[in-house]
């Protein structure tokens, strides 16, 4: 296997994890030092260093504060060290009860086998929208 294959089969992993809710699998396929970033305007903006941050800043937030949150990939670009997934984002807030489906692109930087970098790409105006009674 390539390491564009490679790769392409992580991030396939990092989001089988995430519907299914493995959190532990999620986490393995990230660097200790991953550096996360969440797009300016998203609930949980910011950028977090370590498994540890996001798990704290995003992941215990989104399961917490959402019923039915999902990323769900629909396609994946590899090329070279980068990874990017395209696809959305639905769920219902449960301070407001409101839903949205939102597009996102995640860009991911993988070095020896484990996630780097992540970039989050999304309207966030419509996830906005949720959020807000």
């Amino acid at each position: 296997m390539s390491d564009i294959e490679q790769n392409r089969a992580l991030a396939e992993r990092l989001y089988s994890g995430f519907a299914t809710g493995d959190l532990p699998a999620v986490l393995s396929t990230m660097a200790a030092d991953i550096e996360w970033t969440e797009a300016e305007g998203y609930p949980y903006a910011g950028t977090f260093i370590g498994p540890d941050a996001v798990v704290e800043a995003v992941f215990v937030k989104l399961a917490t504060e959402w019923e039915g949150y999902q990323a769900i990939p629909e396609q994946f670009v590899a090329e070279g060290d980068t990874v990017v997934a395209l696809g959305h984002y639905s769920g219902t807030y449960k301070a407001t009860n409101k839903s949205f489906r939102a597009p996102f692109v995640h860009v991911w930087t993988v070095r020896d086998h484990k996630f780097v970098k992540f970039v989050q790409h999304t309207d966030t105006v419509v996830v906005q929208r949720a959020l807000h009674a």
